[in-house]
């Protein structure tokens, strides 16, 4: 039985009808249920929901053979798995923003608002400039307007909760979307239904390029 962690919400469902397409279904996931653990013994293939930055937990520690994490947190966490394909979706990125007219004052440490801090110490860290990190979990957009922070490093998509609180991209850190990874082991016992579903799932994003 392969077993396949899947984010939970709107990109999950969207990369589980790339496996279905991929000749690997599982029917009983489309129910409407408040299961977490959907099989098909038929396939071969064991699907369940975790929180999205949980995926690379569980793929690291053997409980799935392969998951689906967005590159952030691949980045943030460095979990020791195989990242095997960007499925090129979820595509998003990681910037930099402050208040609409910000200069940044190079005199003094920079004062930094974020829930990635590993990702923002490394992205500052290569242009040699000092950091004052702050760990937020959430709300970020309000640090700098409440002056905790002088910018805020966070995942844009559209960049209108931004421009709703007066705050503009900067900088681009790095281009962001989901990635299937697989357990480091499991690739090597596994290898032949994994490399079945990563030839599947390329051929369907080429499809769509």
């Amino acid at each position: 039985m392969l077993n396949v962690a899947l984010p939970k919400g709107r990109l999950g469902e969207k990369v589980y009808a790339m496996f279905e397409k991929a000749g690997f279904p599982c029917p009983s996931i489309r129910e409407n249920n408040r299961k977490l653990i959907f099989e098909n013994p038929d396939c071969g293939v064991r699907y369940f929901w975790v929180k999205p930055s949980d995926v690379a937990i569980y793929v690291e520690r053997g409980a799935a053979d392969i998951g689906v994490a967005g590159k952030d947190i691949l980045l943030e966490y460095a979990p020791d798995v195989y990242e095997l394909f960007d499925l090129k979706t979820g595509v998003c990125r990681m910037a930099v923003a402050a208040p609409e007219g910000f200069r940044d004052d190079t005199r003094r440490a920079l004062k930094v608002a974020t829930k990635f801090t590993n990702i923002a110490r490394a992205h500052y860290a290569a242009r040699g400039r000092d950091i004052d990190i702050i760990h937020l979990n959430g709300s970020i957009e309000i640090a700098p307007i409440l002056g905790l922070s002088d910018v805020i490093v966070d995942i844009v998509e559209t960049g209108t909760t931004l421009k709703e609180n007066h705050l503009e991209v900067v900088e681009t850190v790095v281009p962001i979307s989901a990635r299937l990874i697989a357990n480091k082991a499991s690739f090597k016992f596994k290898n032949e239904p994994i490399e079945a579903i990563v030839k599947s799932l390329a051929s369907q994003t080429e499809e769509t390029v």
